[in-house]
């Protein structure tokens, strides 16, 4: 399997890391575009760039719009944009593609494979819903990473785990180390 991870601007860098960590265990070939708003954030939220790179089966600058993912002829199983900041979202619904993100989100819908965005913002505005709405009637996948509590988490690692898992199994993936075991009674 080869899976494209975007990191855009967006607070939740971890969501990102923790994506390439789980595809990285499960054999699953990884290509990683990191804007340079996604680096700044990185920096706030103590996220190491290094990490990622670790992570990652290649890396990409999301400037280097020739790049192999801008091509439909790039095979893939599907590509998640974690973080996924409006601005991108937008560019997306749009169809600008004026940089590697966006225009292999782009090319990942043209081609008719899995986009998942884990649109992080809050609230959201009509104007945010209206492109939410049209990337829905794209293709895309609308994913915002909202904690899930009925697998009562002990920590925010359980959280962002739980919801990586969720956003790689929209991608058709399922990981060895996730099996849902239903809502126990109380």
């Amino acid at each position: 399997m080869k899976v494209i991870v975007a990191f855009t601007g967006a607070s939740g860098q971890v969501y990102g890391l923790k994506i390439l960590e789980i595809l990285k265990e499960e054999g699953v070939e990884t290509h990683v575009i990191v804007s340079k708003a996604a680096l700044l954030t990185m920096k706030a939220e103590g996220v190491e760039f290094e990490d990622v790179r670790k992570k990652a089966s290649a890396i990409y600058s999301n400037e280097d719009i020739g790049a192999r993912l801008s091509s439909g002829t790039f095979k893939h199983d599907g590509m998640i944009v974690a973080p996924c900041s409006i601005k991108t979202a937008s560019s997306i619904a749009c169809g600008i593609t004026d940089n590697l993100i966006s225009r292999a989100a782009d090319v990942t819908l043209k081609e008719r494979r899995r986009l998942v965005l884990l649109v992080r913002e809050t609230p959201l505005h009509t104007g945010h819903l209206r492109t939410l709405l049209a990337l829905s009637e794209i293709g895309a996948i609308i994913m915002p990473p909202v904690p899930a509590f009925y697998t009562r988490p002990k920590s925010v690692d359980d959280i962002v785990t739980h919801t990586a898992l969720r956003a790689i199994s929209l991608l058709g993936i399922d990981c060895k180390c996730y099996e849902w075991k239903g809502i126990v009674d109380s």
